[in-house]
């Protein structure tokens, strides 16, 4: 008894030390009760998944967008009826129920590809409201530290804070296997898949390599096929010509294509919204056509062609024709090509409106035009090489003529929307050269237009349709890039289901194991016939790819240059105390793409031109892989120097504007209102916690948030009502701890942390309360306007016979007392910095000249000292991008050897 008393006093002892500790770890794993950043990427993290920058669109809008998308993004697939059955059968029809093969593929492959995975999958996995390859690997950089820019910061967190378990077990290691066993508690498998992808993209790089590449090549193609979408869809629709003119020649036609192709790339600068207005009615009469004359045929011709439902046709179709129907995929694929424009051009629409234009607009009519042709064509076999215009009444020849001509202008829409789009996020991500980006709408900000990009794609499109003249050649050169592109979609897809939905496994594996074996059967077969027209884009997208790659190489190598020579604070102070250095009146802002320090540049200035502003700012500005990012949140400050407003040294800081890749850049002088008033609240904000970012613990990063909202002053207004009235006990003792901490210098972060860890320890504090999740730095500190308020408390009557409640209000009146004098010195530094700003603002860009190293190879040398500098030198400069007025504008150059 006495042997099972003392085991029983053991097993107790230890079940008390294990749960001592998990219930130690529990506590310190918790959210520390710190001041917190209402942080951009933070905010976007927690909006509802499928969100998008339209906003909760009502149904009108909706309606109005959904009408947009059949003018925009339909155009390509609604016109695919044109060739796709002169595009399979190019030996003719061997067997009638080749037909019926045929359209069972047509009928399961628009089912899989464009509904399955781009309408219902595809369109989940945006970004923010944004779709396209690139938007998908934004997506992934959100969640994982992708990006080959080593300017990942601590702000752009989706949340906050350092690893925790490592920092409790440094305080306690006795809790290391308390942690080891959460952890597995906690972690279900979806969570620990999700991790180990997270830490393969971040620690392998030939993985992060790989994963930007395919990223970069699925954008070169999409590029590429915008170039070939127009010029297939055209010149397809002018084959009808012939019907009734049968004495122009081809070259003729050819050229009538050219000029229609003038027209339409003439127009994209009038901007989407219009062009979606003026072209939407007439694709919806295109489609109304199409499906109207497919019920005619089938009704006329042949109804047994429905059987096509049945998918044994299929195999009965590649059963009696083996080679040559595997061959054949590559003109059944050209029945959903525009698919990747409905997810590339989603930033310029909705998810919602799309999903219903798409349901009930254009798989009705497409279909049924299919179904048409086919009932047609298995009565007349030999009318293969012409269907669609055979097909067509007599009576409708003219109408349908000029509505294929329409719709098929209106077709390459989709695709040029398309590419302005990605060469938008690619340019943002630091992957494309820089080029005039238009903000073609108000109302919608997504839609675009790019002046150089479209004068090049209406050039290529038009020197491949002078060199093809037929639709045989352009149609295997555009499947290639139909099919590459989805089938890159499809792993970037996998790793977000892995990564970010975190679905179940099984799904994963059915999901890629469908879709990559499907797209990997149709590109063999496009590629069985690239010497026949399919060297085309892949030359076209080897050139677009070897820019963006170039181009991406310089930017970081150039970026880990500066970040190497990075120069310290302290060495900045030091150039700031120079005898010869001379303060000159205004404002600098000093232009710069480090994000983590002061660039080598600078000193290279101070020693040439011993000159300084009375206030410089280091300002870079950084895309983040996030759409948007709040006006109120785009600012992070640091101070690196100041000094007294009528001494000689000059203020001195450091400044992060974060903007998202779909956020349009300010003009130089209202970003630079903008900037300067962000600093009058970061100074104030700084000044009232006294929170030193140098310190120990002092990594608060302030966003400088608008605190002068309606709801701050609302909140503020009851706080200074509350302060007059009598305090209760919890309000003496919290006025008494304020004057106390500011008689002996704590700061307002330090007193608040002080005053929640006694109610911790009384339990008042708990995480079921608001101030334990964090108090918000506009809920902490008073605008600058109350401060009036507290002043006209003014002096209040006392004596040595005063009571309580009299005594309250004396020590209420010191720390009013010490918080205006406080005040005072803050907004004396703000009005130093207005009229600061008053006297000038210059702009000062630190363009670098980057050459290869002596030692590095030929090859290097070349694509850097001369495709680099050749494609620098003819992009759009820093001035022209950032639109500073050339008077106010100050170059700096140096040499960094890569």
């Amino acid at each position: 008894m006495d042997m099972d008393s003392g085991c029983g006093r053991k097993k107790a002892a230890a079940s008390s030390c294990c749960s001592d500790d998990m219930a130690d770890l529990e506590r310190a794993l918790e959210v520390p009760t710190t001041v917190q950043r209402q942080d951009s990427l933070y905010r976007d993290a927690t909006r509802a998944a499928g969100g998008n920058h339209h906003g909760q669109e009502g149904w009108a809008r909706t309606l109005r967008l959904a009408f947009q998308c059949v003018g925009v993004l339909y155009g390509d697939i609604g016109t695919s009826p044109l060739y796709v059955y002169s595009s399979t059968f190019t030996g003719g029809i061997r067997h009638t129920d080749d037909l019926l093969g045929v359209l069972s593929l047509i009928i399961y492959s628009f089912l899989l590809f464009t509904i399955i995975k781009y309408v219902y999958i595809a369109l989940r996995a945006n970004d923010d409201g944004d779709g396209g390859t690139f938007a998908l690997y934004s997506l992934i950089s959100r969640h994982a530290k992708v990006s080959l820019v080593p300017n990942h910061q601590a702000e752009d967190e989706l949340q906050q804070h350092v690893n925790d378990d490592e920092a409790v077990l440094a305080a306690k290691p006795s809790l290391r296997g308390s942690v080891r066993r959460r952890t597995v508690e906690l972690a279900s498998p979806r969570e620990q898949r999700a991790q180990w992808v997270k830490d393969l993209l971040e620690t392998s790089k030939p993985v992060r390599i790989s994963l930007f590449l395919l990223t970069v090549l699925a954008t070169a193609m999409v590029i590429s096929d915008a170039c070939l979408t127009p010029a297939i869809s055209v010149l397809s629709a002018m084959g009808g010509l012939k019907e009734k003119a049968p004495n122009l020649t081809t070259d003729q036609i050819v050229w009538i294509t050219v000029a229609i192709l003038v027209v339409l790339f003439a127009v994209q600068r009038f901007g989407t919204d219009k062009v979606g207005y003026l072209f939407a009615p007439v694709v919806l009469l295109w489609l109304l056509l199409i499906g109207t004359v497919g019920v005619y045929n089938l009704l006329r011709h042949d109804v047994g062609v429905l059987r096509a439902f049945n998918p044994k046709y299929i195999l009965d179709y590649f059963r009696r024709n083996g080679r040559d129907g595997w061959v054949s995929l590559g003109g059944v694929l050209l029945c959903f090509t525009g698919t990747e424009a409905l997810f590339a051009d989603l930033g310029y629409f909705s998810v919602r409106s799309i999903q219903l234009s798409f349901a009930f607009g254009l798989v009705p009519a497409v279909l049924l035009a299919y179904i048409g042709q086919a009932a047609y064509l298995r009565r007349y076999p030999e009318q293969v090489a012409n269907t669609f215009y055979q097909s067509t009444p007599e009576a409708l020849f003219w109408p349908t003529f000029v509505l294929a001509l329409a719709a098929s202008v209106i077709g390459s829409q989709a695709m040029i929307s398309c590419a302005f789009a990605t060469i938008s996020h690619s340019q943002a991500l630091g992957c494309f050269p820089r080029v005039k980006i238009l903000h073609t709408s108000r109302q919608y900000q997504g839609q675009l237009y790019i002046p150089e990009v479209n004068f090049l794609l209406a050039l290529v499109a038009c020197v491949v349709t002078l060199a093809a003249k037929t639709t045989a050649v352009i149609a295997e050169a555009h499947g290639i890039c139909v099919v590459l592109v989805m089938l890159i979609t499809t792993l970037l897809l996998t790793l977000v289901m892995l990564l970010v939905w975190r679905v179940n496994a099984a799904w994963v594996a059915l999901f890629f194991a469908v879709f990559v074996a499907a797209e990997s059967v149709y590109l063999s077969s496009v590629l069985y016939r690239f010497a026949h027209g399919g060297y085309i884009p892949v030359a076209m997208s080897a050139v677009l790819m070897a820019v963006m790659v170039l181009w991406h190489y310089v930017h970081v190598k150039r970026y880990e240059y500066e970040l190497e020579r990075t120069v310290s604070h302290d060495s900045v102070r030091q150039l700031l105390a120079r005898r010869d250095l001379r303060r000159v009146p205004g404002v600098g802002l000093f232009y710069t793409e480090l994000v983590q320090g002061i660039p080598p540049v600078f000193p290279h200035l101070v020693e040439k031109i011993p000159s300084i502003h009375a206030v410089l700012l280091f300002v870079s500005v950084k895309h983040l892989p996030v759409p948007h990012v709040d006006a109120a949140e785009r600012f992070l400050f640091r101070q690196v120097a100041s000094g007294e407003p009528d001494g000689g040294v000059s203020r001195v800081f450091r400044c992060v504007a974060r903007y998202g890749y779909r956020d349009p850049l300010e003009v130089a002088r209202d970003f630079a209102a903008s900037l300067v008033e962000r600093l009058q609240y970061y100074i104030r904000d700084v000044n009232l916690y006294g929170v030193d970012h140098q310190q120990a613990g002092g990594k608060v990063s302030y966003p400088s948030s608008r605190c002068d909202s309606m709801a701050a002053m609302a909140r503020q207004r009851s706080v200074t009502s509350m302060m007059r009235q009598s305090a209760s006990y919890t309000e003496r003792e919290s006025l008494v701890a304020l004057a106390r901490a500011r008689s002996s210098g704590m700061t307002m972060l330090q007193l608040h942390s002080a005053s929640c860890t006694d109610q911790q320890r009384g339990g008042t504090c708990g995480r079921g309360t608001a101030a334990a999740a964090g108090v918000f730095a506009e809920e902490m500190l008073t605008p600058a306007e109350s401060f009036s308020e507290l002043s006209r408390m003014g002096s209040v009557g006392g004596g040595a016979g005063m009571n309580m409640q009299q005594q309250m209000m004396m020590m209420q009146q010191a720390a009013v007392k010490i918080s205006l004098e406080e005040m005072a010195r803050i907004e004396e530094e703000q009005r130093f910095i207005e009229r600061e700003m008053e006297k000038g603002v210059v702009y000062i860009l630190g363009e670098s000249e980057v050459v290869a190293r002596p030692n590095s190879s030929l090859l290097k040398k070349v694509m850097v000292n001369y495709a680099y500098a050749f494609l620098r030198k003819n992009c759009r400069q820093g001035e022209k991008m950032l639109a500073i007025p050339k008077s106010q504008l100050l170059k700096v150059g140096m040499s960094y050897e890569i």
